[in-house]
C-alpha cells in the first residue's frame, strides 16, 4: 500500500463535497504537472490519501481517502469547454490522467500545515509538503509520515 496527499481549495472542492456525491466517490481531474501525473499513474486500488485543503484561511489535512480506480485518460483534457483543456491531449495518446477516490473519514480534527511545519525539522524531515515552494496538487507520503501524522489527530 502507498499513501498520497491530495490537495483542493475547499471552495473547488471540499472533503464535504465528496463526502456528499453520490457513491462518497469522484474522479480526481484536472491535474496538469506532470510529476503530480505520474504520482497518480502510481497510485494503486486501495491506496490511502490525506485530503488536504489548500489556499483558505487554515490550510491543514481534514481527511482522509481511499484511492478506488487506478489511473485512467482525464477526459476533461479532450473538452474544449473544459477549464482544464488541454489542445495537444487527445484520447488515442492522452497526456492526462485521473483516479478516482472515495471518502473514508474526517480526522478528529484539522491537522493545520502550521502544525505540521512545526514537526518540518524532526518527525516530517523530507515530508513534501512542508518543503518551500510545493505546489503540487498530488504529493507522496511515506508510511513513517502518514503514520506520524495519524497519531496527531488525537
Amino acid at each position: 500500500m502507498n499513501y498520497w496527499l491530495f490537495k483542493s481549495e475547499p471552495d473547488a472542492y471540499s472533503l464535504d463535497d465528496l463526502k456528499n456525491d453520490k457513491g462518497r466517490r469522484t474522479h480526481w481531474d484536472g491535474v496538469r504537472n506532470y510529476q503530480a501525473r505520474n504520482f497518480m499513474r502510481n497510485m494503486a486500488k486501495g491506496d490511502l490519501g490525506f485530503f488536504y485543503h489548500s489556499n483558505c484561511e487554515e490550510p491543514g489535512i481534514v481527511g482522509i481517502i481511499e484511492v478506488c480506480r487506478e489511473a485512467y485518460p482525464d477526459h476533461t483534457a479532450f473538452d474544449p469547454r473544459d477549464k482544464h483543456f488541454d489542445a495537444k491531449s487527445n484520447p488515442e495518446e492522452p497526456r492526462w490522467f485521473m483516479v478516482d477516490v472515495r471518502y473514508k473519514r474526517r480526522l478528529k480534527r484539522p491537522i493545520s500545515l502550521r502544525e505540521l511545519k512545526e514537526y518540518a525539522d524532526s518527525r516530517l524531515t523530507d515530508f513534501a509538503l512542508v518543503r518551500r515552494g510545493n505546489r503540487l496538487s498530488v504529493l507522496p507520503v511515506t508510511k513513517r509520515h502518514w503514520d506520524f501524522i495519524v497519531g496527531l489527530e488525537s
